[in-house]
């Protein structure tokens, strides 16, 4: 027997009650409108897009092949763990094949070698994952020993928002070079959902790295980060100008692909919320403060760090204060 809500909501849908075909129509001509005028674009996705939610499996999955017992489901024992890994990837990599398939029906300027260049890109990748785990058992290491609140490898793997974000910088960027740019951002987005941590899958990450906390980092498409590099929460290494200013080029037109992030080299540690913007360099060892603005160059083994602090002393009665730094 239906209720009086349930029967209203069905006489209004019946009725048209939303003019949903009105609506309908509009978006309709507004999306024609749209491929007109970018005609560019016009056949991007016309057999789909990559889903972020298959994606989002697919890294699930290859989390767990790369760490099976720590990452992989509770039923993953060392007597089958070879097994599961097996399995794991065989999934894995047949459901990233047909995500790089979508992307490269449209990216692919011979379409009929659509599935060879996904079947290339996705073998070669496999190619790299014992690598990539080569490379995240240095970043585990490097997380274990730069936090004293951290108890052991395994709290680091299975706690930590850094390493998840790492981890997923590390296939994002192997598929970003082997030309899945798009594929390779999903990857990133996925993981910058859940950590707040945004790593563009272009920038280039050395060994060891740290991120300790995590919420807020933002590392550039072209940055270029070291070995044994920390960063806290709040840094961003981004860009300083996003305007062309080559001849030929109309006013404020964006530069893509240019290098335009910083280089921060090995043994860096940048502490929470610095701000270091434009194609500048940190030397070698160097320590950047909390808050600190960074556009220029650095030398190798510089300390950067905010201006000190100014606190007044007023004394009751008497107007004018008297400041004195902070030591």
């Amino acid at each position: 027997m239906s209720t009086s809500s349930e029967s209203a909501e069905i006489a209004a849908t019946d009725d048209d009650f939303w003019n949903v075909e009105g609506i309908v129509g509009e978006l309709g001509q507004i999306r024609r409108n749209w491929r007109t005028t970018n005609s560019h674009h016009a056949e991007y996705g016309t057999e789909g897009f990559p889903s972020r939610v298959r994606l989002a499996k697919v890294a699930e999955e290859l989390c767990g092949a790369l760490f099976p017992l720590r990452l992989g489901p509770d039923f993953v024992r060392l007597h089958n763990e070879e097994t599961f890994v097996t399995q794991s990837l065989q999934i894995a990599l047949s459901r990233l094949q047909a995500q790089v398939r979508l992307e490269m029906h449209y990216s692919a300027e011979r379409k009929h070698e659509v599935e060879e260049q996904a079947n290339a890109i996705v073998l070669a990748f496999s190619r790299q994952l014992p690598e990539i785990r080569r490379l995240l058992d240095l970043d585990i290491d490097a997380a274990y020993r730069g936090d004293p609140a951290a108890r052991s490898l395994d709290e680091v793997l299975i706690c930590y928002p850094g390493l998840l974000a790492i981890i997923h910088h590390r296939l994002a960027h192997a598929l970003h070079r082997l030309g899945a740019p798009l594929v390779a951002r999903i990857l990133s987005e996925i993981a910058h959902g859940s950590t707040g941590i945004d790593i563009h899958p272009g920038a280039t990450i050395g060994r060891g790295f740290f991120i300790d906390h995590g919420t807020g980092v933002v590392v550039g498409e072209t940055a270029i980060v070291g070995d044994n590099v920390r960063l806290y929460q709040g840094v961003t290494l981004g860009a300083k100008d996003f305007t062309s200013k080559s001849s030929g080029e109309s006013s404020g037109a964006l530069v893509r692909a240019q290098p335009r992030h910083p280089i921060v080299e090995d043994d860096v540690v940048i502490y929470a919320a610095a701000t270091i913007l434009g194609r500048v360099t940190i030397g070698k060892g160097s320590e950047i403060g909390g808050n600190v603005w960074l556009t220029h160059s650095v030398p190798p083994q510089s300390r950067v760090s905010q201006a000190r602090p100014l606190v007044a002393h007023v004394q009751t009665g008497n107007a004018t204060p008297s400041a004195a730094s902070l030591n």
